[in-house]
């Protein structure tokens, strides 16, 4: 029988992948292009390769997780379950740097690219609008989520599409480096092994969205079998597409240190091989690839809330309610939107150091997860399963240490102020630490 916590098993592999892929911007691989290309001389394909191979670390154990807790939540439900409720409490406030943020970079992009192009028209008015449309479409449910995705994703595969058509043509006609095979972007002789974990650090935030697509559990049918495969499937995709962009693009425009604003690199190569008209087309390719990143985070942290509302964490009322005629969070969505609304007061540096301390503190955690709930709890400790549940996991562990210490120290305070603030908050929840947080029994089937 339904029940007002219920949602639909409505969605198939292809559907998810997609909403994975919108989630991820194929086309973000151009928004930190400029900057990581700079910051590795020229190696930001190498970076991508780092980064990736991080990245499909992190996919496996989240595929493990998957299997053993087919439930909305993601890392915040893999550690819940695997270790104990209060490190579940502090995973899900975490992943809200990653969750809540995620929608503000997108809006904020699209308010700062849309000025840029229209200056008479206010940054604040097209972060509104962009916020109340993809509100709108959250709320009608996750059917016209993925249906808009389609759309928008198709169109950023035509513009990278003509983006390494016209780049491979320029090349092939002695301009860039006149070739399609270099090893510089992979290893260049004046730069180390550190500048390009450095840069991969950054690029973490290309890959945000094959985790996403673990809050889309209980709505997917089989999710123990299409769950991790689409979760491989983003990953790998993204990941093969960005260090192929990445790499024709410093093919075809290899003086990365002449770029006039590293901000906005890409605008510049756009003109160099296409002209205005490939200009204005790479613009909106670009926002709107970066309206179907909103639209997708936006539906992944509602879902995220309504987790920890369903649990009692956060308010139930509120946040673990579903509208009976759309099925879908809408309490939980609108409270997003609203908090979306401070995208027009942060900078761009600022959320981007927020994203990246939450995702990579909760990917670690994912693969703890996996260690306490298969080799230590399970007891699967034969060869392979020592492979396949603690080295592995472990090796995802150190990878995912390694990048975030590559990251800013202002990342780090903003990340243990936010952590400080949900320490206090469980402090009031628990009376303490003297009681566990609520936890909801998944003993019963969620459909």
């Amino acid at each position: 029988m339904k029940t007002e916590t219920e949602f639909k098993q409505v969605l198939t592999l292809f559907p998810v992948v997609l909403f994975g892929l919108a989630y991820m911007v194929p086309m973000t691989v151009f928004t930190t292009y400029g900057i990581v290309s700079q910051l590795t001389l020229g190696m930001l394909p190498a970076a991508y390769i780092a980064t990736l191979l991080t990245m499909l670390f992190t996919a496996y154990s989240y595929g493990r997780m998957v299997k053993a807790f087919p439930y909305t939540g993601s890392a915040y439900t893999y550690a819940q379950k695997s270790l104990n409720s209060h490190i579940g409490f502090f995973t899900g406030w975490i992943l809200l740097l990653d969750y809540l943020f995620l929608p503000m970079i997108n809006y904020l992009v699209i308010g700062i690219y849309l000025n840029a192009e229209f200056p008479s028209v206010p940054n604040w008015i097209w972060v509104i609008l962009a916020i109340l449309i993809v509100t709108f479409i959250n709320i009608k449910g996750i059917k016209v989520v993925t249906n808009v995705n389609f759309f928008l994703i198709a169109f950023q595969i035509i513009v990278i599409t003509f983006f390494l058509i016209l780049s491979v043509k320029t090349i092939l006609s002695g301009g860039g480096t006149g070739t399609l095979f270099s090893t510089l972007p992979f290893f260049n002789p004046e730069g180390s092994t550190s500048l390009v974990f450095a840069g991969a650090a950054i690029l973490c935030l290309s890959f945000l969205g094959f985790d996403a697509v673990t809050t889309l559990s209980e709505e997917t049918v089989d999710a123990k079998r299409n769950i991790p495969k689409a979760i491989f499937l983003v990953t790998i995709i993204g990941g093969i597409l960005f260090i192929v962009v990445s790499y024709i693009g410093q093919m075809v425009y290899p003086d990365y240190m002449s770029f006039k604003d590293p901000d906005s690199a890409p605008l510049q190569i756009a003109v160099f091989i296409g002209g205005n008209l490939f200009k204005a087309m790479f613009l909106a390719g670009y926002v709107l690839g970066c309206f179907a990143s909103a639209t997708s985070s936006h539906a992944s942290v509602s879902r995220l809330l309504f987790a920890m509302g369903r649990d009692t964490i956060l308010p139930k009322k509120v946040f673990g309610y579903i509208s009976p005629k759309y099925r879908t969070p809408v309490y939980s969505t609108v409270i997003v939107s609203l908090l979306a609304l401070s995208s027009m007061v942060f900078s761009l540096e600022t959320v981007a150091s927020f994203i990246s301390f939450g995702a990579l503190a909760a990917f670690t955690i994912v693969h703890i997860s996996v260690i306490s709930h298969y080799f230590i709890k399970n007891r699967r400790r034969s060869l392979k399963d020592t492979i396949m549940y603690f080295v592995i996991p472990l090796i995802g562990v150190v990878l995912c240490i390694w990048l975030w210490t590559s990251l800013s120290q202002h990342a780090f305070m903003l990340g243990i102020g936010w952590f400080i603030i949900g320490a206090i908050y469980l402090a009031f929840l628990t009376k303490m630490f003297r009681e566990k947080p609520p936890e909801l029994s998944f003993d019963e089937k969620v459909s």
